[in-house]
């Protein structure tokens, strides 16, 4: 019987999480060494007050619920091990004039929605919902479901023609400004770009699949919080007896003669058939040191960071929802000032994580766990020891104002996390979503899971490397990369 390859992942992020469950599954020997003292990357719970509450750090939407499922499945984990929970509504738009959008599910409810705030507006978004039906499938086959080793590979000419449907060449916002007239519906269809850290006005097209998959698939919580699923994941693969190793810094990959066959830890070598790196792809070309693969002349650009302030109040809010979006006068304009000048807006949008409104045991009765999460610049232009107070300020009093009376009077305990903390945590540049999504460095011109063609033996997987971000998109990367792996270990 042939051995399986002996494989170290190198971060215990999702992505690392992901390869270790599908290779062990699959007979492979796993080391996974992760650089802090837990696993689950920026899935993560914070925690606060006495006796301690906790709330999710980073990720809260689960978006494309089949496609989490399905890869967890594939690696020998259970549907019935992670519970969620579906948000209804799906969350709600504020905008600056007191108007307040709720999205919905169903299709013939948010026509109504839409017809009452924006009269002639529906059948846009019918048209919308239509026309991206028919797409999805090609869209998620050709860009979410396959690599691009050659940027060649990318421009076949049936793929050609399914990026001229999705509009590739035009911005997610643009894209959206085929289907609705009204400025402040076509932010509602292209702010979905804030999730994986682009400018709804500079990310492609291509990602107008997220705001069609909210109506379409739904937006779902995981009971307990989304950092349950690290945890789920953990367990699982001791009780595969998977070796992990935490506080356990990689210095350097061992490559000789166009094959990585190793990894150096403490000065000392360790020898392995593959290494798959998960984390932002710029990190790892400093463990290249000495290949060519590690000169890289243009930088790459991070993704927009984010200030987070986390919170227990003694207040419970009525009509309200679990994820809400509070939008300035400008949405262009405060966006701009974040990703084009690296500036802190003036009008900051914000969004805001209510637990309590999916699972009331989030918090104790009577109580609430807040989370909010204001895009800002990376950790490179800001000093944000003193900038992220202030504007986590101003964001709250807005909030106060706007849809939660009586909050700063609420608060019991309150946490705030700046780009600063994103990038001590070994996140690019502080951005919160690895690199950015824009052209340049989307489809073929992102890493791929097998990241150098010039290296064997070396795959990647994470938020920075193709297809892209979100923890669904980024564990279909690991599947993609552990495919490849065991596809060149049994060709």
């Amino acid at each position: 019987m042939t051995r399986g390859p002996k494989v170290a992942i190198v971060g215990g992020g999702i992505g690392g999480l992901t390869a270790a469950l599908l290779l062990s599954r699959q007979g492979a020997e796993v080391t996974l060494l992760e650089g802090r003292d837990r696993l689950g990357g920026r899935i993560a719970f914070e925690q606060g007050g006495e006796p301690a509450a906790q709330i999710d750090q980073g990720p809260t939407i689960v978006l494309l619920p089949e496609m989490l499922l399905s890869i967890l499945e594939e690696g020998g984990v259970e549907r019935e091990r992670i519970k969620l929970i579906e948000a209804d509504p799906l969350y709600r738009i504020h905008y600056s004039d007191g108007r307040m959008m709720t999205k919905r599910r169903r299709p013939e409810d948010q026509a109504k929605e839409i017809e009452r705030l924006f009269p002639g507006e529906s059948e846009g978004y019918i048209r919308y919902m239509n026309q991206m039906r028919d797409m999805y499938p090609g869209a998620k086959a050709s860009v979410l479901e396959r690599t691009f080793p050659r940027k060649r590979d990318f421009f076949a000419p049936r793929q050609v023609r399914m990026l001229g449907r999705l509009q590739a060449h035009r911005s997610v916002r643009a894209a959206a400004a085929r289907y609705f007239k009204h400025k402040d519906l076509i932010d509602a269809y292209s702010l979905q770009s804030l999730y994986i850290g682009g400018q709804p006005a500079g990310t492609p097209g291509v990602y107008s699949i997220l705001p069609y998959a909210e109506h379409d698939f739904g937006i779902w919580m995981i009971e307990g919080g989304y950092a349950r699923l690290p945890v789920i994941l953990e367990e699982e693969l001791r009780a595969r007896n998977v070796e992990i190793r935490l506080n356990t810094r990689v210095e350097r990959l061992s490559v000789e003669t166009g094959r990585c066959r190793g990894i150096v830890v403490d000065g000392v070598r360790e020898g392995y058939d593959a290494v798959l790196f998960n984390g932002d792809f710029p990190n790892l070309l400093p463990l290249l040191e000495g290949q060519p693969e590690a000169n890289r002349k243009k930088p790459y650009r991070p993704s927009s960071g984010c200030v987070m302030v986390y919170m227990g109040t003694s207040k419970r809010w009525e009509d309200t929802a679990a994820h809400q979006f509070f939008l300035p006068e400008s949405l262009g304009d405060s966006l701009q000032a974040v990703f084009e000048r690296g500036m802190i807006p003036a009008n900051p949008s914000f969004y805001v994580f209510n637990p309590i409104e999916l699972d009331p045991e989030a918090a104790p009765e009577g109580e609430s766990l807040l989370y909010f999460l204001i895009p800002a610049p990376d950790a490179s232009r800001i000093s944000w020891a003193k900038e992220g107070r202030r504007l986590a300020r101003k964001v709250l009093q807005s909030a106060e104002r706007r849809g939660f009376p009586g909050l700063r009077d609420s608060i019991k305990w309150i946490k705030l996390r700046t780009p600063e903390d994103s990038r001590k945590d070994g996140n690019y540049v502080g951005g919160s979503f690895g690199i950015a999504p824009i052209l340049t460095q989307s489809g073929p011109y992102r890493p791929q899971p097998k990241p150098f063609q010039t290296i064997d033996g070396l795959y990647a997987a994470g938020a920075s490397v193709h297809p892209g971000g979100g923890v669904p998109i980024v564990m279909q990367g690991a599947r993609m990369a552990v495919n490849q792996l065991l596809k060149e270990w049994n060709p």
